[in-house]
């Protein structure tokens, strides 16, 4: 699986979870630190004002993703296996 970051619309970085490690990343004038591993993705600590980045939690599955919307920073995961328990179309 692959973490995709972006920050203030631009891919900036995609990083294959097994490489594991934390990488810091800067928009708007916030700065969050992100931890990567085979475990998942999770953002250890922000100096947003709403700490929502930091309260997602760990993200583990395709599609999933962290957003910090003051520092317009988005981590999304992709590829990996296909959850059988996901809907295969949403309408509506």
């Amino acid at each position: 699986m692959t973490a995709v970051v972006s920050v203030d619309g631009a891919e900036v970085e995609r990083i294959a979870l097994e490489s594991g490690g934390e990488r810091v990343y800067s928009g708007n004038g916030y700065t969050l630190t992100v931890a990567f591993g085979t475990e998942g993705v999770r953002v250890l600590e922000a100096d947003c004002p709403t700490q929502d980045c930091v309260r997602t939690g760990t993200i583990t599955r395709s599609g999933q993703s962290i957003v910090c919307l003051p520092g317009r920073i988005i981590v999304r995961l992709e590829g990996g296996p296909a959850d059988a328990g996901a809907p295969d179309v949403v309408i509506g």
